[in-house]
């Protein structure tokens, strides 16, 4: 049996659904995700591309690239953010807030190196992002 989570932006205009499993779960400590998610951490779930699909209102979904590794999308009536595609790793990232029917259950804090908020939980803690995925792999202590 498939899972399928659903989810939408702020005002629900813009519906998204995530089918199967999440490639990753966890949380992003860079400034950029700081910034965009309003919060001293982003809390991601990583999925295959063809996972995820927009069920209800494209018309109203934007995008903003401030670099080519991230795509983000957002509501165009509300603003509430929904995803953001990363194009060079093959993922898209359906914010964890985006489908609250799965349960989050983290694996590791990537770009730990940038973070503000320490959080001693026991989880790895990468300095930027794991080496099959393009960065370094070392590990931070808590």
């Amino acid at each position: 049996m498939t899972n399928h989570y659903t989810g939408t932006c702020f005002c629900g205009e813009v519906a998204v659904e995530a089918t199967g499993a999440p490639e990753g779960v966890g949380y992003c400590h860079c400034s950029s995700c700081r910034s965009w998610s309003a919060g001293p951490v982003n809390a991601f779930t990583l999925w295959k591309p063809e996972a995820v699909k927009v069920t209800k209102g494209a018309k109203h979904l934007e995008t903003y690239i401030k670099t080519p590794s991230s795509e983000r999308k957002f509501c165009s009536i509300c603003g509430g953010h929904v995803l953001t595609s990363h194009p060079g790793m093959g993922l898209v990232d359906v914010y964890a807030a985006t489908i609250p029917d799965l349960k989050f259950e983290p694996g590791v804090h990537v770009n730990y190196a940038e973070t503000v908020l320490r959080i001693r939980d026991g989880l790895p803690k990468l300095k930027d992002f794991p080496a099959e995925l393009g960065g370094s792999g070392d590990m931070l202590p808590e």
